[in-house]
């Protein structure tokens, strides 16, 4: 595995993701105040497209945080595509602190000519690319963004008993009990007791706020210590998250003074299995009888 650099990011890197960043912007109109050529800039073009994909409505606390505005910023974009039209704003009937909004007939129209217009961008610039240069650069976009969102998401130690961990635990009891063909059952999972303070920890990944993973480390005997319920949420996998989880556990072994971690999985884990020995687990003797393990690992994190 290759772990989170330690070192600080070159200003290479930085001018280099900064120039793309400047180029792309530009290219696409990202500045122009009439985005697209319709009578609205980006910020108010990307609302129109983020209210349509909620469907039949959404409240505006959900868009600020899903889009990372600042309420009053969000707020007046809402009532300017209000009058013109384009949305309608109403109080939740059930909740009258939340303001709700939805396109209007008027705003479905606009949006559908906004993609029309996106679409023919994208195809103009991709028309002066042959088919091989189109493929290499969906590819590295694919890359790219996978990329930035693996780098967005923190990994941070919290309390085992805290209500984000929990809700882990239970995302990942659901989640093996349809994959084991024997289920699951929930008495198995750690205790917080056991993942908290001295006795061991918690780490829970989070992609804008919401948790999309977990890990676990405790304390077997001196100088050892285990790996529990490594889990990625479906919409976050294929990232490199397991890794990065992985990696916080073992950073954290190594400061509780651990020589040794272990850790066990099911026959059925093959992607797990695979992930453990390309991170420098060894296959070892079962260690501990556990009814879910077929497969038992070590790794030395100190020499």
């Amino acid at each position: 595995m290759e772990p989170v650099s330690t070192e600080p990011v070159s200003t290479e890197h930085v001018t280099a993701f900064r120039r793309f960043n400047r180029y792309f912007t530009r290219r696409i109109g990202a500045l122009d105040d009439h985005y697209l050529g319709q009578d609205r800039p980006l910020g108010e073009a990307r609302l129109l497209f983020e209210i349509s994909e909620s469907g039949a409505g959404v409240s505006l606390r959900e868009l600020r945080s899903r889009l990372g505005l600042d309420a009053g910023y969000l707020s007046r974009m809402a009532k300017a595509l209000d009058a013109q039209g384009m949305v309608r704003i109403a109080v939740h009937p059930d909740d009258n602190r939340l303001r709700m909004v939805e396109l209007t007939r008027a705003g479905h129209v606009e949006l559908k000519e906004q993609q029309r217009r996106a679409n023919a961008l994208v195809a103009h610039l991709l028309g002066g690319l042959t088919d091989r240069q189109r493929a290499d650069l969906t590819e590295a976009m694919t890359t790219t963004r996978r990329l930035l969102r693996l780098a967005a998401i923190t990994v941070d130690l919290v309390d085992g008993a805290s209500e984000d961990a929990q809700a882990c635990l239970d995302a990942y009891a659901a989640d093996i009990d349809d994959r084991f063909p024997e289920g699951f059952d929930t008495s198995d999972l750690v205790r917080p007791e056991e993942v908290s303070g001295d006795a061991g920890a918690f780490f829970v990944a989070y992609e804008e706020d919401r948790p999309v993973g977990c890990g676990a480390l405790r304390r077997l005997e001196n100088g050892v210590g285990e790996i529990r319920h490594v889990w990625v949420h479906p919409d976050a996998r294929r990232l490199g998250l397991a890794r990065r989880i992985l990696d916080a556990l073992e950073r954290e072994g190594r400061r509780r003074a651990f020589d040794v971690v272990r850790l066990d999985t099911h026959a059925v884990l093959t992607e797990a299995q695979a992930m453990y020995r390309a991170c420098g687990y060894r296959e070892i003797p079962p260690y501990v009888d556990h009814v879910y393990a077929h497969h038992w690992f070590e790794k030395r994190l100190r020499d």
